[in-house]
């Protein structure tokens, strides 16, 4: 209450404040004041009239939906892209290093930074699995302690899937990397203040890297 007082220059004793369940009543000789909490807005979802297939590739199958909004209005074509789930990890090994990969991105045609990603597979048990499977195959690295760390999706309006990120402690070389034929990744161990540095100069770019990367950051203090 304190910042609403000062923004309205209000001259009130903090004696004559009383509070109630429905919300915050303040009392003064010129005013009362009762400030209640607005009922939340609902939000409801959309009406799908019609959904066709107009590409089914690999890395590229969309639909194109006729919807109608809550409100009546109507959107002919509307286009959701289909993805299989996504991972990725920070990987940290019993040294302190993190397990970084730097490899060419043609979208943006330029080499940045990343944490090690992929998609989970029919064959992977679980998100966590096939997480592990990506390191290992990556860089060669595992064991060490994981835990699922967030859940994100890259864009709610148009991709269907979701990543989960991961963080594995105290990780290991444990064999040989078993890179994709379609692959050329560069693996480098770099001390977390140099991983931070590239996040603050936005050298890294993959914005699913760089959320569970700052969440990291923020809950390492």
């Amino acid at each position: 209450m304190l910042n609403l007082k000062q923004e309205l220059n209000w001259q009130i004793n903090s004696d004559q404040d009383f509070f109630t369940e429905e919300g915050v009543f303040i009392q003064t000789p010129l005013l009362f004041l009762c400030l209640i909490p607005m009922k939340e807005q609902q939000i409801e979802n959309w009406k799908v009239l019609s959904s066709e297939y107009i590409s089914h590739e690999p890395w590229f199958t969309v639909r194109r939906e006729k919807v109608q909004l809550p409100n009546g209005s109507i959107i002919p074509s509307y286009y959701v892209l289909e993805y299989p789930a996504w991972v990725n990890v920070i990987a940290v090994t019993k040294e302190g290093k993190m397990v970084m990969e730097r490899q060419y991105r043609h979208g943006l045609g330029m080499v940045g930074y990343e944490l090690c990603a992929g998609v989970v597979d029919p064959s992977d048990a679980n998100p966590m699995e096939a997480a592990k499977r990506e390191l290992l195959e990556e860089t060669g690295y595992g064991n060490g302690e994981w835990q699922q760390w967030m859940v994100l999706n890259v864009n709610p309006g148009t991709h269907t899937n979701l990543t989960y990120c991961f963080l594995a402690i105290g990780v290991e070389k444990v064999g040989e990397r078993n890179l994709e034929p379609t692959e050329d990744i560069a693996v480098e161990l770099l001390n977390p203040e140099k991983v931070k540095d590239l996040l603050l100069r936005d050298q890294i770019l993959q914005a699913l890297h760089a959320a569970p990367l700052w969440k990291y950051f923020a809950m390492d203090k």
